[in-house]
């Protein structure tokens, strides 16, 4: 287990980090923060494996499912912004996993919630990269559980 005192939001300079495990959780952030979908594609294993659990959409299994929801989240009026920090990656040659939480924030016309959502990452090395292959998120806080799913389930 290694102790990884720093935050990642996806600005962070790719060529002054020596970790491949830690650059491609880095690419996660900067592909969601940034919503670019052709990265956040290069960042997950596109296959029936990949499975996504969070306090909206459940739980998801199938890329194809998880891009709908990267998608609805990209190309909607909402604003999702988050910051992974305190967090701890335990790995072997093929495989990694990241846990800690998340801050940030979703922000749509006039609401703005802050965000604290604990957070798991799973990557498995297919060639020479590191693909994520699962993602488990949850909010502890049951009144910010409320407000969020509230916000984020409505019509647009």
């Amino acid at each position: 287990m290694e102790k990884i005192m720093t935050t990642i939001n996806g600005s962070e300079n790719l060529a002054n980090v020596e970790n491949d495990k830690l650059k491609a959780l880095i690419n996660f952030y900067k592909a969601f923060n940034s919503r670019d979908m052709n990265l956040m594609q290069k960042v997950w294993l596109n296959s029936k494996e990949a499975s996504m659990n969070n306090p909206v959409g459940g739980i998801m299994r199938d890329w194809n499912n998880i891009e709908s929801v990267y998608n609805k989240i990209f190309n909607g009026k909402a604003k999702v912004y988050v910051e992974f920090y305190d967090f701890t990656m335990h790995s072997t040659d093929t495989m990694f996993l990241v846990t800690g939480r998340e801050k940030g924030y979703f922000e749509k016309e006039n609401t703005k919630i802050d965000l604290a959502i604990r957070t798991s990452r799973v990557f498995i090395k297919k060639g020479n990269e590191w693909q994520q292959i699962q993602h488990h998120g949850s909010i502890d806080n049951p009144d910010l559980l409320r407000k969020y799913q509230n916000e984020i389930l409505k019509k647009e």
